[in-house]
């Protein structure tokens, strides 16, 4: 199997693991459990809890102590454990330390899979703008068709859902250990100071204003990657509350629904290195921005019957609204920092987005859920809810579009090539 084979299926698993349960454990929570709608919202600041705390430091350990890919196989088969104990507990606060154990292992694996890829890449002169779009789509790839699994095979609110995700993690764990050597750069005299020496020379970048500010944006963005994931599941299903879309398709299969999503990313993906090399990586995340209000935009007038092409044009354009921000924003970080702190930025910047990102999301959109949008009956106002989250997506737009100054260069572009 050849390098490009091997990424590939590392990208294909990386994203199975978290397609296995991210957008149907609402079913088994609210379904199968029976828990309540408060708690549910803590379990989904597990995710940001554990990227605020793990991908930074996992990126100094590769930076400075272990393989990446050594570090990489042994998160991915502890998380497997995890997930594989998820099915034995029966109380909220349980679960919820044993999916925040599962998280901590898996939401740094996420930039480790981008800094691995780009380190064998470029170790093997592959020209990384054209090579690693098409690898990561199979990641896309694999988290659809972990989502399709779980939902064909009846598992929507079962704990076989978690069982299944297990399994792959352990799988690429293994697997992770015969990847080409990512080893540690290792640069550090004798006269380091105690920042240098513990690796935590990447958080200067927060005095670079440019960087700094594309964090600050980073974490804005990424709230808004958590309200999709943490509603839009729920809000296709509430559509059985109405008679006249309760037997409907949307609402019997959400989930294939929802991952119009997915594969809409798979297209995007592709679509990346001509986007970037055309209007450059500022243009390229100002159109994702936008995207997000395009997208919460139609799922406010979106329904199961006449406004079904909404819901679906609401899918697709999430293609964009994903992707665009975040591979060209790795790549942002990947052309404007250090390659000695390079693994340690990269973690930097899932810790803003998967981190205090849906930190924020989920407990401020949790608090204007219930406290305005939610009727005496129970009963969520989903049209103004998606109107309130377009409103959201669009002010970041406009203030990141004055405010982040990144002038186009095709030579910076090309420079992450080499």
């Amino acid at each position: 199997m050849n390098i490009k084979s091997r990424l590939t299926l590392m990208s294909f698993l990386q994203f199975f693991v978290w397609g296995a349960w991210l957008i149907t454990i609402a079913n088994y929570w609210f379904g199968t459990k029976q828990w309540t709608g408060t708690e549910f919202g803590a379990i989904f600041t597990t995710l940001g809890f554990s990227s605020i705390i793990m991908p930074a430091l996992t990126g100094i350990i590769a930076d400075k102590w272990v393989n990446a890919e050594k570090l990489y196989g042994i998160l991915h088969i502890l998380g497997g454990f995890a997930l594989a104990y998820i099915p034995q507990v029966d109380n909220p606060t349980t679960f919820f330390w044993v999916i925040f154990a599962a998280m901590l292992c898996y939401m740094p694996t996420i930039a480790l899979s981008n800094s691995i890829a780009y380190n064998i890449l470029k170790n093997n002169n592959f020209d990384v703008i054209k090579v690693f779009p098409p690898i990561r789509v199979w990641g896309t790839i694999g988290f659809i068709v972990a989502m399709w699994i779980t939902n064909l095979t009846g598992n929507k609110a079962s704990a076989n859902q978690f069982y299944i995700a297990a399994i792959a993690a352990v799988i690429l764990g293994l697997y992770s250990f015969t990847l080409p050597k990512c080893e540690p750069q290792r640069l550090i005299n004798k006269d380091a100071s105690i920042v240098e020496a513990l690796g935590l020379n990447a958080f200067k970048l927060f005095g670079t204003y440019k960087i700094a500010l594309f964090f600050i944006f980073s974490m804005f963005l990424g709230g808004a990657l958590q309200l999709t994931n943490m509603y839009g599941d729920v809000f296709l299903s509430d559509f059985s509350k109405v008679p006249e879309y309760s037997e409907s398709f949307v609402v019997k299969y959400s989930t294939i629904i929802m991952s119009i999503s997915q594969i809409s990313e798979t297209l995007f993906i592709l679509a990346i290195p001509f986007f970037l090399k055309k209007f450059g990586i500022k243009r390229v995340m100002l159109i994702s921005l936008f995207a997000w209000v395009l997208r919460f935009g139609l799922f406010a007038y979106g329904d199961p019957v006449g406004g079904l092409w909404m819901i679906v044009m609401s899918c697709i354009v999430y293609g964009m609204a994903f992707d665009f921000f975040n591979i060209s924003g790795s790549l942002f970080i990947e052309t404007t920092t250090d390659s000695k702190i390079r693994n340690s930025a990269q973690g930097l910047f899932m810790m803003m987005t998967n981190g205090f990102g849906a930190v924020f999301g989920s407990m401020v959109s949790g608090l204007l859920i219930d406290n305005y949008f939610t009727g005496a009956d129970g009963v969520k106002d989903w049209h103004n809810i998606w109107l309130s989250f377009a409103a959201y997506a669009l002010v970041i737009a406009i203030l990141f579009g004055l405010m982040f100054k990144h002038k186009h260069n095709p030579e910076d572009v090309a420079e992450v090539s080499h």
